[in-house]
């Protein structure tokens, strides 16, 4: 095993600090309390579900399609940034220090590498318009996009998060987006301005679903016929409604049924007392 020089020392703890990493965990516990709700819904595997709602939240934005489309091979595996992505945050919520810094470093290197043009223009996007993998407001759309989604999941087929419970939850997320190199001026302070802001973006103009986030849904979600399990359900039941409109995924009365359903079945599923804490709606 390498040994970690002073240098890289040094600079762990400047961000480790920076982000608000409460330094009496211990390192072999991670970069997160064990019994955070962060960690409670991280270990939930129904939180899986989601992962193409936040894919198509993310690519909603431009800027952050281009470099999706332009920098992996979706068309071949659709689901590869996907899941490099997914066990990436699960490392720097779950892991260790050493593992978690690890996984931190890694999603940096990779979009280091991220950049380029906007290849056309896209709602309020002219054709060439420059984007950046380490642009500090996309990395916090990204960022955001899997936060919202994981709780949104989590809301409907565990229970919803409130009160006290809800703000540990946001501050340990709120920390993960500083260490993935969003700005503690941009990052929303708390659960309700998270929630005032991520509303606005969708509502506004920042978001613009253009021919390569459609490409990029298509990969994902696959064609009628295909099976893809529960994704495409939970993904049409989740995505905020202009953006299901926008990206003309269906949804309809049967639908909302079966996405009824599917939540009933896996709530019967969990054992009982299998989820701690009061603010679980049962």
């Amino acid at each position: 095993m390498p040994v970690e020089s002073p240098e890289r020392r040094n600079r762990d703890e400047v961000l480790l600090a920076e982000a608000g990493v409460d330094p009496s965990i211990p390192a072999e516990v991670g970069l997160f309390r064990d019994d955070g709700w962060l960690r409670r819904v991280s270990r939930e595997p129904v939180v899986l579900f989601g992962g193409a709602r936040a894919l198509l939240l993310e690519v909603a934005h431009p800027l952050v399609a281009a470099g999706v489309a332009e920098h992996s091979d979706f068309r071949r595996d659709p689901f590869g940034r996907l899941q490099r992505t997914l066990a990436a945050v699960s490392a720097i919520a779950l892991e260790s220090r050493d593992r978690a810094l690890a996984a931190v470093r890694g999603v940096v290197r990779a979009h280091e590498t991220v950049r380029g043009c906007l290849p056309e223009e896209v709602g309020r996007y002219a054709a060439g318009t420059p984007y950046s993998g380490r642009d500090p407001d996309l990395v916090l759309w990204v960022w955001a996009t899997l936060a919202d989604t994981a709780l949104a999941v989590y809301r409907d087929f565990v229970g919803p998060l409130v009160g006290e419970d809800l703000a540990d939850y946001y501050r340990d997320q709120r920390t993960m987006a500083l260490l993935l190199g969003a700005s503690r001026e941009h990052t929303p302070a708390d659960p309700i301005a998270f929630r005032r802001w991520f509303d606005g973006v969708v509502a506004g103009d920042t978001l613009a679903v253009g021919a390569q986030a459609r490409e990029i849904a298509r990969s994902v979600l696959g064609t009628p016929g295909v099976d893809r399990g529960p994704v495409p359900l939970v993904t049409a039941a989740l995505l905020p409604e202009p953006l299901r409109d926008a990206f003309a995924i269906e949804w309809s009365p049967a639908r909302a049924e079966r996405y009824r359903q599917l939540v009933a079945s896996v709530r019967a599923l969990r054992r009982p007392g299998s989820v701690d804490g009061s603010s679980q709606d049962r």
